[in-house]
C-alpha cells in the first residue's frame, strides 16, 4: 500500500468553510470547519469577503492536518465550492478588487430581464445549457468591471483575473502560478459553450468580458499544480476540483445515466445524470456537465432551489423559533398534519422551473391554531415540494425515470424530512451512511489522479448506504397536499406580477 493513502478535501461552501481528509475506504480521518461572515450590503445583494474564506480554507485545512498527523500521507487535494460566485483579484498581487458577489445576489436582475427582451437567451441556452438569470456568474462579473473604478480598463489590459471560488482558491494554494479552473464551474459563468467544451467568443461580446480576465479550463480529475511549500511544509499536488454539487454527484457515485442526487445545503441541487448526451429541457431545467474525467464528458440536467436550509437557518437566526436545526425533526414529528400552512421559501427569488427573481417569502394558511411547529414543518415541506417539482420536470424532459434519490447534505440527517421527501416523490429516498458527500467527490476526484483510486468502478464500491427511506402516505393525501403547495406558489408568483 502507498504510503501517500490519503486525500484533503476544501469544501468552500456558501456558509462555511470545511477541510474533511478521508482514506481509502472513504473514511474521515479529520476535519474542521468554519462559518464565515455574509454581507448584505442593499436588499438582494449579498457577498463575501473573499480574504475570510482564504483564512478558512488554510485555518481548516491546517487543523484537519494537525489533528490527522497524516501530512505525509497525503496523495493530493481536492477542491470544491460554492459554484457561481465571483473573485476579481490583481494578477501582480492577488489582491481582490472586490469582495466577492455571491450566486445568491440579485443585483443584475434588471440587466438580466433586458438580454431576455433583447432576444439574447435563445443563444445563451444553446451554448451553454442554462438560463439568463442573476444567479450565473456573468452579469456580475460584467457588473465588477462597470462598478468598480477602473476595473474594465485595467480588465483590458490584462491586469486582473477572474474567477469562481475555486480558481481564487487554487491561485493562491500555488503562490500566484497557476490561473485555472475545472469544466463544472466554467460551465455556470454563461461564458463557456458545453458542446464544443470552451470560452465562447460571441458570449464574451454579449456581457461586454475581456478573454484576458479567464482561466484555464481542466478535467475535473487532473494535476492542477501544486501548494506552495511554505504553506504546509511540503508541496502538495491540487489533483480535483468541481463545483459543489457535480462533485456531490461524484460523492455520490452516481454514474450510471438515470441516477439522480439531491444536495441539502443552503440551496438544494438536484442533478440527473444524462450520460455523454446533453438533453434540452423544455421545462426549465438547466443543462449542464456532470463532470469530466480522462477528457470524457458526462452531461446532467440540474434543477436548483436558491433556499433549502437556509430555510431552516432563518427560522433560527431571523424568527428565533428554534436554537438548532435537529429541533425541527422533533417539531414536525409531534403535530399530526400540516394544518394546511404552507411556506414558499422565495426570500432571494425562486429557481427552477419558475425562474423568477423577483419572487419574495410566503407563509400562508395561518389561522389562530398554528403554532411554531406549523411553521418549521412548512419549511421542511416546503423543500421537498420544491425536489418533487424538480424531478417531475427532469422526467417529462425525458431524463428518464428514476425510482430512487440519494439524498446528501445538512437537512439529509433529519428522518422527518427524508421521509416525507419519499411520500413526495413516491420513490426511495437512499441517505449514505457519510453525508458529506461534496467533500468526499472531491477526494474521489484527487485520488484518482493521484493513485489512490482508480476508476469509478472502485469509487462506486466505496459507497455505503446508511439508511433508506420508502413511501407510505396514501395517494388522495399527497394529492392534496400538492394541490395545496401549487396553490401557494401561484400565490407569491401573483405578487410579484407573474
Amino acid at each position: 500500500m502507498s504510503k501517500q493513502d490519503y486525500v484533503l478535501a476544501i469544501d468552500q461552501g456558501t456558509t462555511s468553510t470545511r477541510t474533511i481528509i478521508f482514506d481509502r475506504n472513504a473514511v474521515e480521518v479529520a476535519s474542521a470547519r468554519q462559518e464565515f461572515a455574509q454581507h448584505y450590503p442593499q436588499a438582494g445583494w449579498v457577498e463575501h469577503c473573499p480574504e475570510d474564506i482564504w483564512n478558512d480554507v488554510l485555518s481548516t485545512s491546517r487543523t484537519a492536518l494537525e489533528k490527522s498527523g497524516a501530512l505525509e500521507r497525503i496523495a493530493g487535494i481536492g477542491i470544491t465550492n460554492q459554484r457561481e460566485t465571483i473573485v476579481v483579484w490583481e494578477r501582480a498581487t492577488g489582491k481582490p478588487i472586490h469582495r466577492a458577489i455571491v450566486w445568491q445576489d440579485r443585483r443584475t436582475a434588471a440587466t438580466c430581464q433586458t438580454l431576455r427582451e433583447e432576444g439574447a437567451e435563445a443563444l445563451v441556452r444553446e451554448r451553454t445549457g442554462l438560463l439568463i438569470d442573476p444567479y450565473f456568474s456573468a452579469t456580475k462579473l460584467a457588473w465588477l468591471l462597470d462598478n468598480v473604478s477602473g476595473a474594465r480598463a485595467r480588465a483590458e489590459k490584462g491586469e486582473l483575473a477572474f474567477g469562481t471560488i475555486d480558481s481564487f482558491i487554487l491561485w493562491r494554494l500555488t503562490g500566484g502560478k497557476v490561473h485555472a479552473t475545472d469544466i463544472t464551474n466554467a460551465a455556470r459563468t454563461l461564458l463557456f459553450d458545453i458542446h464544443r467544451q470552451q470560452w465562447d467568443e460571441e458570449l464574451l461580446r454579449l456581457f461586454r468580458i475581456p478573454a484576458s480576465l479567464l482561466p484555464e479550463v481542466k478535467d475535473n480529475s487532473t494535476i492542477f499544480g501544486e501548494t506552495d511549500p511554505a504553506l504546509y511544509g511540503r508541496a502538495i499536488p491540487i489533483a480535483g476540483m468541481a463545483g459543489d454539487q457535480q462533485a456531490a454527484v461524484v460523492g455520490q457515485a452516481c454514474f450510471t445515466p438515470g441516477m439522480a442526487k439531491a444536495t441539502y445545503g443552503t440551496g438544494c441541487f438536484v442533478l440527473l445524470n444524462t450520460g455523454d448526451k446533453p438533453v434540452a429541457s423544455k421545462n426549465r431545467m438547466l443543462t449542464t456537465i456532470a463532470y469530466r474525467m480522462g477528457g470524457k464528458t458526462t452531461y446532467a440536467l440540474e434543477g436548483s432551489i436558491f433556499v433549502a436550509g437556509a430555510a431552516i437557518k432563518w427560522l433560527r437566526d431571523g424568527l428565533h423559533l428554534i436554537t438548532h436545526a435537529s429541533q425541527t425533526d422533533d417539531m414536525a414529528t409531534r403535530i399530526p398534519h400540516s394544518h394546511g400552512v404552507y411556506m414558499v421559501p422565495g426570500f432571494v427569488g425562486l429557481g427552477a422551473p419558475h425562474w423568477d427573481p423577483d419572487a419574495r417569502g410566503l407563509i400562508c394558511g395561518l389561522t389562530l391554531d398554528a403554532t411554531a411547529a406549523h411553521i418549521a414543518r412548512a419549511a421542511l415541506e416546503s423543500v421537498a415540494y420544491q425536489t418533487l417539482d424538480l424531478v417531475t420536470a427532469m422526467m417529462q424532459d425525458g431524463g428518464g425515470t428514476t425510482d430512487a434519490l440519494r439524498v446528501d447534505g445538512g437537512m439529509s440527517a433529519n428522518d422527518w424530512f427524508c421521509n416525507f421527501l419519499a411520500d413526495m416523490l413516491q420513490a426511495k429516498v437512499e441517505r449514505p451512511k457519510h453525508i458529506e458527500t461534496t467533500a468526499l467527490g472531491a477526494g474521489f476526484l484527487a485520488g484518482m489522479a493521484t493513485g489512490v483510486w482508480d476508476s469509478e468502478k472502485t469509487l462506486a464500491a466505496t459507497w455505503q448506504r446508511g439508511a433508506v427511506f420508502e413511501p407510505s402516505m396514501p395517494s388522495e393525501q399527497r394529492r392534496t397536499m400538492i394541490a395545496g403547495w401549487h396553490q401557494a406558489v401561484r400565490r407569491t408568483l401573483t405578487t410579484t406580477g407573474i
